[in-house]
């Protein structure tokens, strides 16, 4: 898995997340995946090669729905590029996750490990 470690963001800063994003206005969330990982990460990701894989429920983020997808395919070379927010990037594997992450984040990983396609965080 591909995680970016926080930087100069103000919330959690240090911590390990996945490349991520909120919806821009009449953006499906395919659509923002494909955005956010072209400007994050530098790699063009076609919709059919997005999977999902999870979706929580968070509490912690004033009640959010966070959704969780898989890309096994994409073209180009993963690069940081937004050092204004981003450290660092870096491939951990799914049971060797690092260990300073956001939590909800952590929580998600293992569901996404065990093929759970739903979960709440926080309530």
């Amino acid at each position: 898995m591909l995680f970016g470690r926080r930087w100069n963001t103000g919330f959690e800063d240090g911590a390990w997340h996945l490349p991520s994003g909120h919806l821009e206005a009449g953006e499906s969330v395919v659509t923002a995946l494909i955005r956010e990982a072209e400007e994050e990460v530098g790699v063009v990701v076609e919709a059919g090669d997005v999977e999902f894989s999870h979706v929580m429920h968070n509490s912690s983020a004033g009640g959010r729905v966070a959704f969780f997808f898989t890309v096994a395919e994409w073209e180009g070379e993963p690069v940081k590029r937004e050092p204004e927010k981003c450290s660092a990037i870096g491939w951990f594997a799914v049971d060797e996750l690092p260990e300073h992450m956001i939590g909800y984040c952590q929580v998600a990983m293992r569901h996404v490990a065990d093929g759970t396609p739903f979960s709440v965080y926080g309530w």
